[in-house]
């Protein structure tokens, strides 16, 4: 993994100047050798670079770095990680199939499953995730993909991924996976059923807060020629771009990625930037290291704040009771992340004074930075959500989301500390009212 995040898609040999990272590609479009050659990159009959919207030599290293990391087939860098899982659902099921979505996702995603996607004439079933009976019964005829977190936000909350992609595999269905949080360097979705990876890089694979962009990866197990009338779109000869996308895979590629970038990506505009994918690769280059030193002083935190007064619940994977523990012991040996949630007595009031109490803690909306971040997801990244798609993903109005960053575990305490003598104030004042 880490030999992996450093050489992975690039070599200083190939550089005509030796450099040892790969340079920033300032170009939004690229001179050709002739006509013949622009019009045959056109006609998707020779790789390359023509127009910066589709592709650029610097997201490329990225695209092959993670790729690497995943141990997929192919990838493609995009704007966001909301750009990553709207390119990869409409990808698969759009217009009008049916998705299942795991009950334990990313306040944006939810809202995407319910309002945009469903723009798009696409359904969606929510199912608890660890619940495989009724996992298994929001199948349909038309289901075209699947949806979890490896790791959810904000609870930590951990899936049994072999599980539930066999029985969406035993029904044709891929399996899409939001790996933001545990990132290649704690687990590879792909090795446990995932058909589709995708990251919001902007957090732990960049690391430092600096750049927003997202990453969809092929692990190399979705086969669209498996079942061709329910992918035509894949399977059979595309009217717009005239070449039958299912044919990369016969030249190793990924069909699926080969569409998603022609159309999704060029008609969405959600090109990454080449400094923005620079930065990306820069942050992967210390992504192991990082993240298990994040990984541990998070699971110490969490052990330390277990039943404290004015604690309700610690949701993290190390918590005794937690029905996952078994998961992070078989899939997760190197850690969990740093993102894991608190359960606050005395509701947002007391969560407020917490948050204001801290001054080593950030109060933003990021996670997977080297800074130690917080905030009050009720009222921020879940808060267009309704009371009961709160309630399915461990959102209350006590919860607090922590991002455990780089700093001293020590220092992280003793804010933690201050911060709850202050919400154990506030619920007091509240409960006297």
């Amino acid at each position: 993994m880490s030999t992996a995040g450093i050489h992975a898609g690039w070599s200083a040999a190939t550089d005509c100047h030796g450099a040892l990272t790969p340079p920033v590609y300032s170009a939004s479009a690229y001179a050709q050798t002739s006509h013949a050659t622009l019009k045959a990159r056109f006609e998707r009959r020779e790789q390359g670079f023509a127009y910066a919207r589709s592709g650029n030599p610097t997201t490329a290293v990225l695209e092959e770095r993670i790729t690497a990391l995943e141990g997929g087939t192919a990838a493609i860098a995009v704007a966001s990680g909301q750009s990553a899982t709207t390119i990869a659902l409409c990808a698969l099921a759009a217009p009008g199939g049916h998705v299942v979505a795991s009950s334990l996702l990313y306040g944006g995603t939810t809202e995407f499953l319910d309002d945009t996607l469903a723009d798009l004439g696409v359904t969606c079933t929510v199912v608890d995730p660890w619940d495989l009976r009724a996992w298994e019964e929001a199948f349909t005829a038309d289901t075209r993909a699947a949806i979890v977190e490896s790791i959810a936000n904000p609870g930590a909350q951990l899936v049994d991924l072999e599980a539930l992609s066999a029985i969406a595999h035993a029904r044709d269905v891929p399996v899409v996976v939001d790996s933001t949080l545990a990132s290649p360097a704690l687990y590879r979705p792909g090795e446990h059923g995932a058909d589709v990876v995708v990251h919001s890089a902007t957090k732990y694979l960049c690391g430092h807060g600096t750049t927003i962009a997202g990453l969809i990866v092929d692990t190399g197990r979705f086969d669209p020629r498996r079942c061709p009338e329910r992918w035509e779109r894949l399977t059979t000869p595309n009217r717009r771009f005239g070449v039958t996308f299912a044919d990369e895979y016969e030249r190793g590629g990924s069909g699926l990625l080969a569409y998603a970038r022609a159309k999704y990506v060029t008609d969405f505009g959600t090109t990454l930037p080449a400094a923005s994918a620079q930065q990306i690769l820069v942050g992967i280059e210390t992504l192991d290291l990082r993240v298990r030193k994040i990984s541990a002083d998070a699971a110490v935190l969490a052990a330390e704040l277990h039943g404290l007064p004015g604690v309700a619940a610690v949701h993290h994977p190390t918590i005794p009771g937690r029905p996952d523990a078994h998961l992070a012991a078989r899939d997760f040996p190197h850690g969990t992340s740093g993102v894991f949630s608190l359960e606050l007595e005395g509701g947002e009031g007391a969560a407020a004074a917490f948050c204001d109490a801290l001054t080593l803690w950030t109060i933003a909306v990021n996670i997977g930075d080297a800074r130690s971040l917080v905030c009050h997801p009720a009222t921020t990244t879940h808060c267009h959500l309704t009371d009961a798609q709160r309630e399915a993903c461990g959102v209350g109005p006590g919860t607090v989301r922590l991002s455990v960053g780089l700093e001293d575990r020590a220092d992280l305490r003793a804010d933690l500390e201050r911060g709850l003598a202050a919400a154990r104030e506030a619920a007091e004042v509240l409960a006297a009212a």
